[in-house]
């Protein structure tokens, strides 16, 4: 006979170890007791002497006498009461609670919450139903108990009355007073806090700070939970030097779209004698559309501002205010199998400055712009870019006509790629036509413009196994060349647009056309040849290290310019290096120099380090070089304090173990060697106690040649609780790279981790 085959084990979900326990579920499950002596009547009433216990669901009851009313549903409970409900546990002398609908009233207990381990004592608690409690004459803290016997928490909440509301995540605190260090700080009236890191609508705490601008700053934000997916945030903000300003910010968030409102305005800004306003919008939808493959997409973006001085007077109210040149932004873009469609329109507004004035860019009223790209025709790729747009500006300020452009630009290549290289020639060709809206200098309205290229990219790939400094590697060599050829084509008297040089680094200097944009093609007779090579980690292919180096060979002059450049006549160009350096996870290097072989030395240079070996310990040094124009010096860094170079496990923060207690220093430094000052400045201290962290933070931003915004920036966060102060941690993350907040999201524990 066959071997009869085992069905396989099929697991099955169960209710006893769910984090949460329905309530029809907790209503069917029994009830246990026990304890030294267990007396009582079938189906009405028991009692319970020494050492008694209840259990039901996720809740406990202990107690030195214990009586429970079957009929009712009561329970009553004396002497060193103790009951855990799913992780939440209160003590006391005496207890009456209803045990499924869990109504009644302990008196004179000491309770803890698991969700975020707060604790303190009251008067009484009652028990309105298995989510909401009131605790009277309360205190309230998320310091954990140390164990002197005159152990006081670093901060405490007291209130004649504490709502808690876990269905909600929220607490409210009537006749409150908060007290740190043993010093009344704020005296409440009526306060709303967090359970959790839900959203909750209410008054968020107020921020005090201090500027050379503005003064003191006094903010008090309110939040409005609107909705899951809406919300709003109104603040209005008094500054001693200048006024009120009335700011507020909306954001929602669809299936199919999604986006942001933000305004504020001063009536009247002692600093200008006028009011000011500004106002920032942005706006994502993708909806379906018949006629396309996966729908369109649209992309809004506004920015405006009510005055020239306003991105200097204003450095902080929104990120895309701090420049001088605020984009107004619409897009809409679809695509229909190899075809995709983009209609833009831009607009900018242009902030003057009198002592240094800029030319305002052109506004693209519209844009639009198609590109059809195939890469299966037997191996070639095939593309087509066809470009239409309006150029609107003040002829006045940039001396040139505003024109119609209509541009295109046929591509065809053949890749053709091994293990051991590749080889990929192209064709390019380029055609324009401009029509403007005034004369160009020779009477001409009208220019036509066709330009060919030809480009052929190549390149090898060697490897072999090496080691370096006792670690096996794999190591490559991967030389390549680059030739490309443009002809002439006279374009002194084409306005310019939309071009500008191309930054000159190792990635552009295998590129065709020294410019970007579609004003210029420069014309081109050149050979670039460079090699890299990489070291390899042979287990996972990560790269370890990588240097390179590159230059162009130049054939013949390059004619075509920018308006005010020369011809470039070197036939041989700069020698670029690049290196960057991740041997361990710890360390890494990054440099590149671009050297001139005429004069000898280097005319750029970009140097970079950063050390990082664990959790909030990074520094950053970096060295920037531009001969005859500029030479910094950038370091940053967030670092403990307490053991500088001492064991790096301790250092868990965010309160954890023994990373409580902790100084830590946080900073970033812009040096100027050529002007010998300091650019940008961030210095601060933060410190981590375990239930609080405190944060004092210097900024210094230059504005101007001559002026600079200075502000001090103080904050205390309650873990658990609530925040006071202004919050530096925008300004830290921008400035340090790699920087930890020390406080990360609330986790939301196990009932079974305080399980009993």
């Amino acid at each position: 006979m066959p071997e009869s085959v085992a069905e396989p084990i099929m697991l099955r979900e169960s209710s006893r170890l769910q984090e949460q326990i329905e309530p029809k579920t907790r209503d069917a499950l029994p009830v246990f007791v026990k304890g030294d002596t267990v007396t009582g009547r079938t189906d009405l009433d028991t009692a319970i002497e020494g050492r008694a216990e209840l259990r039901k669901g996720d809740m406990v009851i202990r107690a030195d006498r214990l009586q429970y009313n079957q009929p009712t549903d009561l329970a009553k409970a004396l002497g060193h009461v103790h009951i855990n409900r799913a992780g939440n546990v209160y003590e006391g002398p005496a207890l009456e609670l209803r045990v499924d609908a869990f109504e009644g009233f302990f008196t004179l207990p000491s309770y803890q919450f698991l969700r975020n381990r707060a604790h303190g004592q009251a008067d009484r608690i009652d028990f309105l139903d298995e989510q909401r409690a009131v605790i009277h004459n309360a205190t309230f803290t998320t310091c954990q108990r140390e164990p002197q016997l005159d152990w006081v928490p670093d901060w405490v909440l007291k209130a004649t009355r504490l709502g808690i509301d876990n269905e909600e995540e929220t607490g409210t605190a009537q006749g409150a007073l908060l007290s740190f260090k043993g010093v009344p700080l704020l005296p409440i009236p009526y306060l709303s806090f967090p359970l959790s890191d839900k959203r909750k609508s209410g008054y968020l705490p107020p921020t005090v700070g201090l500027d050379n601008v503005n003064g003191t700053e006094f903010a008090q934000p309110y939040y409005w939970d609107i909705a899951p997916n809406r919300d709003a945030t109104l603040t209005p903000t008094l500054m001693t030097k200048r006024g009120v300003n009335l700011g507020g910010e909306f954001r929602y968030l669809e299936p199919a779209y999604a986006g942001s409102l933000r305004a504020d305005w001063m009536p009247r800004d002692s600093l200008r004698d006028r009011s000011r306003w500004g106002f920032n919008a942005n706006h994502r939808a993708h909806f379906k559309s018949d006629w396309t493959d996966d729908g369109m997409a649209l992309n809004i973006s506004l920015n405006r501002v009510s005055d020239d001085n306003y991105w200097r007077d204003f450095t902080r109210t929104n990120g895309s205010l701090t420049q001088r040149l605020l984009a107004n932004d619409a897009s809409l873009a679809w695509r229909n199998g190899y075809l995709s469609t983009t209609l833009r329109t831009l607009k900018w507004q242009t902030l003057q400055d009198v002592s240094a004035p800029i030319i305002p860019p052109y506004d693209r009223m519209p844009h639009l712009a198609s590109r059809y790209a195939r890469n299966d025709l037997y191996g070639i790729h095939l593309s087509a870019d066809a470009d239409y747009t309006r150029f609107e500006s003040d002829s006045k300020l940039t001396g040139q006509p505003n024109a119609q452009r209509a541009f295109s630009l046929l591509q065809l290549s053949r890749p053709i790629k091994s293990a051991a290289g590749f080889v990929t020639p192209k064709l390019q060709l380029h055609v324009s036509r401009y029509t403007f809206d005034a004369p160009l200098s020779n009477g001409d309205r009208q220019y036509d413009r066709t330009v060919p290229t030809f480009s052929i990219d190549s390149g090898l790939v060697f490897e072999r196994d090496t080691e370096l400094f006792g670690r096996a590697l794999r190591q490559t060599l991967e030389p390549r060349a680059f030739y490309v050829n443009t002809p002439f084509s006279d374009q002194s008297r084409l306005p310019n647009y939309d071009s500008g040089a191309n930054d000159f680094n190792l990635s552009t200097i295998y590129s065709e056309n020294a410019y970007v944009g579609n004003d210029r093609i420069s014309d081109s007779n050149l050979l670039t040849v460079g090699v890299t090579s990489r070291y390899l980690n042979p287990a996972t292919g990560a790269e370890v290290a990588r240097v390179g180096m590159a230059q162009r060979l130049r054939f013949r002059d390059q004619n075509v310019t920018l308006p005010g450049e020369a011809a470039v006549t070197d036939r041989v160009s700069d020698l670029l290096f690049g290196a960057s350096i991740r041997w361990d996870p710890r360390w890494s290097f990054d440099g590149t120099v671009q050297f001139n072989p005429d004069v000898g030395r280097s005319v750029r240079s970009t140097l970079g380090g950063r050390y990082s070996p664990g959790p909030f310990r990074t520094i950053g040094l970096a060295y920037r070089y531009q001969r005859e124009l500029s030479e910094q010096i950038d370091l940053g860094w967030q670092w403990p304090l307490n053991d500088l170079w001492g064991d790096r496990s301790k250092n868990l923060g965010a309160g954890q173990g023994e990373g409580a207690g902790r100084w830590y220093s946080v900073g970033r430094l812009n040096y100027s060697m050529n002007e010998r000052k300091l650019v940008d400045s961030v210095l601060g201290v933060e410190y981590d106690a375990g239930c609080w962290l405190g944060r004092l933070v210097w900024e210094r931003l230059q504005t101007s040649s001559v002026t600079a915004t200075q502000r001090i920036m103080f904050q205390l966060e309650f873990v658990g609780f609530s925040r006071l102060g202004v919050s530096p941690l925008k300004s830290l993350k921008d400035n340090i790279p790699n920087y930890q907040n020390l406080r990360g999201p609330m986790d939301i524990p196990s009932r079974f981790s305080n399980f009993d």
